[in-house]
């Protein structure tokens, strides 16, 4: 069955087919630009996908060519002018950040074109990240004389290691889809015919898995970054409850019998 969901009047559009949920950017006019309307939908986005479109896995993509140039700089004189509303409208930032940081299933960014600013930002917070070939990425807040919300940075180092979040911050410079992938924060460059069948193969790989397996590794994965101590322990409660589980039960007949199990995350 499939789902479909339109947000921030339609230029953020939440999918799922086949338990692969999508997060498409849709203002392909000004490059997949994101407005604050958007940035305060994609909470709500995330959570409809997890919630009610019981998504395994989530692929956040840009419409036509472009992931997206970040947020839409031509509200910035009235949204974004100064400390004081620039402190409302960051909000808008790190909610939408710390919903995809914290998704509990799987997130990819699948990347086309360009991925600068906030679209970079929101590419750090996924999981998983793959790009087209010819993709460019860049971080130009220092060029525009701001400083990069500080909670976000945390995806930035954690993504590219401290000392490429360090030239990628301070220099806003275009960085090269090859020199990316060298520092890790890509998994890997795709040529552009095969793209989109790769990106569905990866999906689809995570998707036919168990999600409350999935949940406990992610968990237990953000732990190991954060040092978190408590999600750790969380971590280990649902990983423990795995064994319980009607997933658990099905996976080990479905080995048994030789064929795909089929979980239902329970």
């Amino acid at each position: 069955m499939s789902f479909e969901h339109d947000f921030a009047n339609g230029f953020l559009r939440a999918t799922c087919s086949d338990a692969i949920g999508t997060l498409t950017i849709d203002n392909p006019g000004r490059k997949n630009a994101v407005t604050a309307a958007m940035w305060r939908a994609i909470p709500q986005a995330i959570r409809v996908l997890t919630d009610e479109a019981h998504a395994h896995v989530i692929v956040i993509r840009g419409a036509d060519q472009d992931f997206s140039t970040g947020a839409d700089i031509s509200e910035f004189d009235s949204l974004r002018k100064d400390a004081e509303t620039a402190v409302v409208y960051e909000a808008l930032n790190s909610d939408a950040f710390t919903a995809i940081r914290h998704c509990r299933v799987p997130t990819i960014a699948a990347i086309r074109g360009i991925c600068y600013g906030g679209g970079f930002g929101i590419a750090a917070a996924c999981d998983l990240r793959v790009a087209e070939e010819g993709a460019r990425f860049s971080v130009p807040a220092v060029r525009l004389g701001i400083a990069y919300p500080a909670d976000a940075v945390q995806d930035i180092v954690n993504a590219l290691g401290p000392q490429m979040a360090k030239v990628t911050l301070f220099t806003g410079a275009p960085m090269s889809v090859d020199k990316m992938v060298a520092a890790g924060f890509l998994l890997e460059e795709i040529a552009a015919d095969a793209f989109d069948g790769e990106v569905s193969a990866l999906a689809h790989a995570i998707a036919a898995n168990a999600p409350i397996a999935l949940h406990a590794s992610k968990l237990a994965v953000r732990a190991v970054i954060e040092q978190d101590s408590d999600l750790l322990r969380e971590a280990e409660v649902i990983g423990t409850e795995t064994f319980d589980s009607a997933d658990y039960a099905e996976g080990r007949a479905a080995f048994a019998a030789r064929r795909k199990p089929h979980f239902t995350g329970k």
